[in-house]
């Protein structure tokens, strides 16, 4: 199974790193928007090796974090707006389709009036989820500059973690050259 898994999802680690590599910072917006905008981009290849970048001294860290949790809460707009805008047409009108009754709908709401904040924030701490979390906020109507403090909170440290453990990883690599020569 593992295998499988790993040659699915390695093009799409090489498509990120060359991206990054040829783009730069502009790059790392691009995928970073995408991939929180619900497109299959890992963050962690994303960041790991805008973060191994900043170990050669082509950014700074703060440049890094700057631009990973910007772009994160672009898409992460988008996908809100999607969820927000596309209940009435989706969900509402079409929903039975979908087994969604409005009793879920309901759920929805109520769960994001109680638990929204805490949702959201950390969730953008967590693999595959962080990347989701947008679209049922929106749904349930999450208020969103309330939506959007919490997504900048969560997608901060997840953005800085990734991108210093590629910074400590390029410094532990470069120093294994050093002490091979």
């Amino acid at each position: 199974m593992l295998p499988v898994v790993a040659s699915l999802t390695d093009p799409i680690v090489q498509f990120a790193v060359d991206v990054v590599d040829k783009l730069g910072l502009p790059g790392i917006f691009a995928l970073m928007v995408a991939e929180s905008a619900c497109i299959p981009i890992p963050s962690e290849a994303t960041m790991l090796f805008a973060g191994f970048n900043v170990s050669e001294g082509h950014y700074s860290l703060l440049a890094v974090v700057a631009v990973g949790t910007a772009a994160n809460v672009v898409g992460s707009w988008i996908a809100y707006g999607i969820g927000y805008y596309g209940r009435i047409d989706i969900l509402e009108k079409h929903g039975r389709k979908l087994h969604i009754k409005p009793s879920h709908l309901e759920w929805a709401d109520r769960w994001f009036q109680r638990h929204g904040d805490a949702t959201v924030f950390f969730t953008r701490m967590l693999p595959v989820i962080r990347t989701f979390i947008s679209l049922p906020a929106g749904v349930a109507r999450m208020p969103f500059w309330r939506f959007t403090v919490f997504t900048v909170a969560g997608c901060l440290p997840w953005v800085f973690l990734l991108a210093f453990i590629g910074k400590q990883v390029g410094v532990f690599a470069a120093a294994a050259l050093v002490i091979r020569a």
